[in-house]
């Protein structure tokens, strides 16, 4: 199926957007909230955070917006209506990442849940190095990325409508980060159970910006 990537992520999000939240509820085995947990350790008291592909404002957006002055992106606008409705206290924005502008050395750290995975292999050096600029010196990224083979394309049917996903494997990856100007603090590969999509791997990233 051709088309442009970012508008099939757009429509697929806008369409399953309460299909979405009932399959993510059933999803085993996802270190989220481990590296949630561990991220808000590290961070300073009233640290600006953004959350790039935000969604529907799931336990890991509120518990951030708890914790933190959180800016919320997502390219769905249904997903950011959602967002905005129950995470009334962070900010919200409908845009495409990759095209965000924003100042540099605006926050103290970023964070991206299973949104990488949706962004064009050509396009993701340039937006990492972008996230390495928005970060404040000694800033994190906490991340996922793919960890399979490298891999671009529709999947016609994901939960019921085409989506578009894009990987490149993990050493791919951790050398995209390293090339950005990332210091790799933690990385792990994780197989989580996606129900009838079967298993699937991804690289878990915290890394952070040199001081």
């Amino acid at each position: 199926m051709a088309g442009d990537p970012k508008r099939i992520v757009a429509e697929g999000y806008d369409a399953i957007a309460g299909r979405y939240a009932t399959w993510q509820k059933g999803v085993a085995g996802s270190p989220r909230m481990r590296f949630l947990d561990r991220l808000l350790a590290l961070l300073p008291r009233d640290a600006a955070v953004l959350e790039l592909g935000c969604g529907a404002g799931v336990a890991s957006t509120r518990i951030l917006a708890e914790r933190a002055r959180l800016t919320g992106v997502d390219i769905s606008g249904e997903q950011i209506r959602r967002a905005r409705e129950r995470v009334p206290s962070a900010s919200f924005v409908q845009a495409d990442m990759v095209e965000l502008e924003l100042p540099p050395a605006s926050f103290d750290a970023v964070v991206a849940f299973y949104v990488f995975t949706h962004v064009p292999r050509a396009e993701l050096p340039t937006l990492l190095e972008r996230v390495h600029a928005w970060l404040r010196p000694r800033g994190f990224l906490l991340a996922t990325f793919g960890a399979s083979e490298s891999a671009e394309g529709v999947q016609i049917d994901w939960l019921g409508v085409p989506m578009f996903f894009s990987s490149f494997d993990a050493d791919e990856n951790r050398a995209l980060l390293r090339d950005a100007g990332f210091e790799l603090l933690e990385n792990e590969v994780v197989t989580q159970d996606e129900l009838e999509e079967g298993e699937a791997r991804f690289l878990w990233v915290l890394a952070q910006k040199p001081g």
